[in-house]
């Protein structure tokens, strides 16, 4: 993957991020990406790197709106209004993004552990049986019809997010069941990495200033975080926070809260 198309991804990400996430924004952008990949002509007229962007984003408005929540709507219309090259790479990113909705899921209400737990168990039970591999990455057999399969095998054994998260990883087009698994457990320790907030400052903070910070970036961010202080005396004033790629500079920092002004006093 290139650096502009990393870059359009990282823009996308951070739409997602600041969203609601529910499950009905994971089953949506889901719907959505079963709909392109069913209907040529608009998949084709959503990814044209020859029309405007803010055409094609109209366009999500034009066919979609009233059909899709809107906080949907907002993150279908910016993955349309960026460039992704193919309508099939439109399809595998919004894919990815109710991926990572369902994983933020997990993590908000502490069932991540378990969820990767189970995931890693299901993908090397798979590489282990012959039969459930080939069966399950099998495409002359209807993708609809392996994912019923994996419901089948463990439904009544796994936690719903887990359970959606391995229908997903069944492959429609190429590739195989075990590497969607792996696709989506790469996914999950990024999802760990958006929690922890990398803070640079001059010197150590006080047991005081580390909790408020924490409690304003867990306002701002709307999850849990988990604060790694990196003391650097090169920094002049405030703070510097990293969480994944969001970075939020100093001056920004000290207006978040009164609690996180004169961090580095």
């Amino acid at each position: 993957m290139n650096t502009a198309t990393l870059a359009r991804q990282s823009e996308l990400d951070r739409c997602v991020d600041a969203a609601e996430l529910t499950t009905t924004l994971a089953a949506e952008l889901l719907e959505v990406a079963d709909l392109l990949a069913g209907e040529p002509r608009l998949r084709n007229a959503l990814s044209d790197p020859t029309t405007a962007d803010q055409r094609r984003r109209d366009l999500v408005e034009a066919v979609l709106g009233g059909k899709l929540s809107a906080g949907t709507l907002t993150v279908v219309g910016q993955a349309a209004a960026l460039k992704w090259g193919s309508g099939g790479r439109l399809i595998q990113v919004l894919r990815r993004q109710a991926l990572r909705v369902l994983l933020g899921l997990s993590q908000q209400d502490g069932r991540l552990d378990r969820v990767e737990e189970e995931l890693f168990r299901l993908g090397r039970t798979a590489v282990a049986s012959h039969e459930l591999r080939k069966a399950l990455d099998d495409h002359s057999t209807p993708v609809a019809a392996r994912r019923r399969l994996v419901a089948e095998l463990v439904s009544a054994k796994v936690d719903p997010i887990t359970l959606a998260l391995a229908e997903q990883a069944v492959p429609a087009d190429e590739g195989t069941f075990a590497f969607g698994i792996d696709e989506v457990l790469a996914l999950a320790a990024q999802a760990r990495q958006r929690s922890i907030a990398t803070v640079t400052v001059a010197r150590p903070l006080t047991q005081e200033q580390h909790d408020r910070l924490a409690a304003v970036l867990v306002r701002q961010l709307g999850r849990q975080v988990n604060l790694q202080v990196v003391i650097d005396p090169n920094v002049i004033g405030g703070a510097r926070v990293q969480v994944g790629d969001q970075v939020i500079e100093g001056t920004l920092v000290s207006r978040l809260a009164a609690a996180a002004q004169h961090l580095t006093k």
